[in-house]
């Protein structure tokens, strides 16, 4: 397969220009300025695209086992692809939770039939009870790629120390879902004006410093390579920031919805702009772009959330949080990031690719010879409005918005699998 004619943007390297790119099997063979192979090849002109490499999106919800009325790992795998993500890693929060290597096998095999690449993180605690750890060492073994159990906090911090460990010893990265009961009422909605709309409690912003701040401090105390996920207020990015200074192995993630919305949307969307966290202020919708700006945040994740429409039909306090991601991000990132002038198109990339494959040791997130195939090309200029979906859930609030970076045509592993 040859690529022709694109503007190459490798985010790792920095490598940038009109390149060609040559594939043979799942590898890039060739990168040049011009590349005239022998034999039989498939040609693909890329001309006025960006070629890029595929993205990585390590927040992502697939609900198979379990939930599969939601999504399963064929329905996810092709949003994925439609959004130019190359590679996931699922959350472990299914039926039965990834706590054992029977569910660990069953989503690695079904997963390596879908054309990208799924792995997939273990749970933390055993049924994501939050008492008992998980044979991590054993999991690690038989294939996660990390730890989390993400969609429940972890509240016990002498079973977090435990966990962050083990998980140092091992060199994985471990991810944490950082919001404290005891701050809640009502979740997935902003303690504030949106909270008083609906007349609830709601989710406090202390429900996530406080738990960003302890563990912040076990990483340092560990070593642990850790991951603050979905990150929402702007106490935790400051947090983070300072954090960062003293310990290298600290991560933090944003999604695209707290970087584009505030607490407005939940009064305007509905359930379909309930999310944990929920979305903030506009003061905290600014220090995510900030900490994603500078480095604080060094990677964009979708938490793509899949539900049926029959879940979030119901009342606010009913419904359940969460939103879909994998198809809308990139325009997400381009539209409120690039064209709004925080972000360059290479920083972007290396926050949807490169840094997060970096994090997970996986072979992903680059350009070059001898690298993986897994290439999309986009149209940074095409403007489209989101209206159908190839997920199964049509839960976004993102629904009917003009979107701006269009993705034509998504190669993993050497195959190509989706054109626009």
């Amino acid at each position: 397969m040859l690529i022709q004619d694109g503007y190459m943007i490798d985010p790792k390297s920095g490598k940038e220009g009109n390149f060609d790119i040559l594939i043979d099997g799942d590898k890039i063979v060739k990168i040049a300025e011009k590349i005239e192979p022998k034999g039989k090849v498939t040609r693909i002109n890329a001309e006025g695209l960006l070629v890029a490499p595929g993205l990585v999106d390590v927040h992502v919800h697939f609900r198979d086992p379990g939930f599969t009325a939601k999504e399963d790992i064929n329905t996810g795998a092709a949003a994925a692809a439609k959004g130019g993500v190359t590679t996931v890693v699922l959350m472990a929060n299914t039926k039965p939770t990834v706590d054992s290597e029977e569910t660990l096998k069953y989503i690695l095999d079904k997963g390596a039939k879908t054309g990208i690449h799924v792995t997939t993180c273990a749970n933390v605690t055993m049924g994501m009870q939050g008492k008992q750890l998980t044979d991590m060492k054993k999991l690690a073994a038989a294939g996660a790629v990390g730890f989390t159990d993400d969609g429940v906090p972890l509240l016990d911090a002498e079973l977090v120390r435990r966990a962050m460990e083990i998980s140092a010893e091992l060199d994985m990265p471990i991810s944490f879902h950082e919001e404290d009961p005891k701050y809640i009422e009502n979740n997935g909605v902003n303690r504030g004006k949106a909270s008083e709309y609906y007349g609830i409690g709601g989710s406090s912003r202390e429900a996530e410093i406080a738990l960003v701040e302890r563990d912040l401090k076990l990483a340092e105390e560990t070593g642990a390579c850790i991951d603050i996920q979905h990150i929402s207020s702007k106490e935790a990015v400051e947090l983070v920031r300072q954090a960062k200074k003293r310990c290298s192995n600290i991560h933090a993630e944003a999604t695209p919805h707290h970087f584009t919305l505030t607490e407005d949307a939940v009064i305007k969307y509905g359930t379909l702009a309930k999310m944990n966290p929920p979305l903030r202020e506009e003061e905290d919708r600014q220090a995510v772009i900030r900490g994603l700006v500078d480095g604080t945040i060094d990677m964009i994740a979708t938490d793509h959330a899949p539900h049926t429409a029959e879940e979030k039909a119901k009342p606010i306090t009913e419904a359940p949080s969460g939103i879909t991601g994998l198809e809308t991000s990139l325009a997400l990132g381009i539209t409120e990031l690039v064209d709004a002038g925080y972000l360059t198109m290479k920083q972007l990339l290396r926050l949807m690719s490169t840094n997060p494959a970096a994090m997970y040791h996986l072979d992903a997130g680059y350009l070059a010879e001898g690298g993986p195939a897994d290439v999309i090309l986009i149209d940074t200029a095409a403007e489209f409005i989101p209206e159908q979906y190839v997920s199964k859930a049509t839960n976004t609030p993102f629904t009917g918005w003009k979107l701006k970076g269009e993705v034509k045509k998504t190669i993993c592993g050497g195959k190509m699998v989706y054109e626009a």
